[in-house]
């Protein structure tokens, strides 16, 4: 069965008017303000294959750095599409082969622990912003200074 899938379309530069002109010859897409990001929706059978059509029918009119589904799958997750220079291709097929790994395994577990150390990384640092301003305001004073902070300030993430 096809379905519609949601692509996002990461640029390496804006392009041109006359690039998302010709680009808009082979599908409709929808750009951002600074025409860096373009949004399509793909009639394929999986988000894969839907990745892999967006590349082929653009990769010779736009300056392609990342494509991805919109949307995460059941497990939350995004695909990605990405075109890596020979040499850091072959390095990634060289290591996976070592580890006993594809290389798609390889690049998604490499991704998920960058992520990973990510998170606790920005964790930390907010941990350790916290306890400074713990040592000189009280926990209520700093809690009603962050309720203030939330509700003023335009875009906030929301709970």
């Amino acid at each position: 069965m096809n379905l519609h899938h949601a692509v996002e379309i990461t640029l390496t530069r804006p392009a041109t008017h006359a690039e998302l002109a010709h680009a808009a010859s082979a599908l409709p897409l929808a750009a951002n303000h600074d025409a860096t990001r373009l949004m399509v929706v793909v009639h394929a059978k999986t988000p894969g294959r839907a990745l892999h059509r967006v590349r082929r029918r653009l990769r010779e009119a736009l300056p392609i750095d990342v494509i991805t589904t919109h949307y995460p799958d059941s497990s939350g997750h995004a695909l990605l599409n990405i075109t890596l220079p020979p040499h850091a291709d072959t390095a990634i097929r060289r290591t996976a082969a070592s580890a006993g790994q594809t290389p798609r395994i390889f690049v998604q577990l490499a991704l998920h622990r960058a992520l990973v150390q990510h998170v606790e990384e920005e964790a930390a640092l907010l941990d350790g912003a916290v306890q400074r301003l713990l040592a000189t305001t009280t926990a209520s004073q700093l809690l009603a200074a962050v309720g203030r902070a939330l509700t003023l300030t335009p875009g906030a993430p929301s709970c």
